[in-house]
């Protein structure tokens, strides 16, 4: 399913739930984009910084979807903005979330937030495998890790603790996907 231009749907969300505050934002604007494809284990997120405020999308999750998904996660996303910006609290899922998101369903038909998605997420390999040198045994892991050993062996040989003869050894998984 081709992936809907973000601009309208966020100014008509932006109107009818939070009464066009977030569209007339400063110093930074909010911005809008679908994610570059990096994207790929949430479907959305809110980022605020010094000289940043944005929500971007994640295209190679909600692609595939129907299009209440994107709703839902943009609208998800512009509660954490409007919790942020407008409203000027720290609050990540607390009680302004709630009661924002509770508001939303109660009046939306065509979708619902929800506090995590369940949309599927395409699968990858890992893209490392550590090793223990002593007993060999690997194991599958998304990012490189320093200062870990191999939990059998440390309980083993050293009553639980942490031994560097049992360092864990990265190395890349090729069958990995860009690997």
């Amino acid at each position: 399913m081709p992936l809907e231009p973000l601009l309208p749907l966020f100014h008509r969300l932006d109107r009818q739930y939070f009464d066009g505050a977030l569209g007339s934002l400063v110093n930074p604007s909010l911005q809008l984009r679908w994610g570059d494809g990096r994207l790929n284990r949430t479907a959305g997120l809110y980022r605020f910084g010094p000289g940043i405020s944005e929500i971007v999308l994640s295209r190679v999750v909600l692609a595939p979807l129907p299009p209440e998904a994107t709703l839902s996660t943009l609208c998800h996303e512009m509660i954490h903005a409007w919790i942020d910006r407008v409203l000027g609290l720290k609050e990540v899922h607390g009680p302004q979330f709630q009661a924002r998101m509770a508001l939303i369903n109660g009046m939306e038909q065509d979708f619902q937030i929800s506090l995590r998605h369940s949309f599927p997420i395409p699968l990858r390999a890992a893209p490392w495998w550590a090793s223990c040198p002593n007993c060999g045994k690997r194991v599958a892991y998304r990012r490189r890790r320093e200062g870990l050993a191999c939990r059998s062996c440390c309980e083993l040989h050293n009553a639980g603790v942490w031994d560097g003869r049992f360092a864990l050894k990265f190395s890349r998984n090729f069958h990995a996907s860009g690997g």
